[in-house]
């Protein structure tokens, strides 16, 4: 398969994104977050302990990302 990446919209790749992670969760339920993803997830629920960060609606965030590449 090939796909001509410089011929998509930004809006079209987010929906390729969007649409191939949505099939992943779904087909890969055991697939395993590389290693540094804990350390991450950690650093990020300090950040939310000390105040320093918040969470956003998945929905305001896409609209968010979509809005700052315009």
């Amino acid at each position: 398969m090939n796909i001509n990446l410089e011929e998509l919209t930004t809006d079209e790749k987010l929906k390729i994104m969007e649409a191939l992670w949505d099939d992943i969760c779904r087909s890969a339920p055991d697939f395993a977050s590389p290693s540094w993803h804990e350390k991450v997830l950690k650093e990020r629920q300090q950040y939310l302990k000390e105040g320093k960060d918040r969470f956003v609606d998945w929905d305001q965030a896409r609209k968010d990302i979509r809005d700052s590449i315009k």
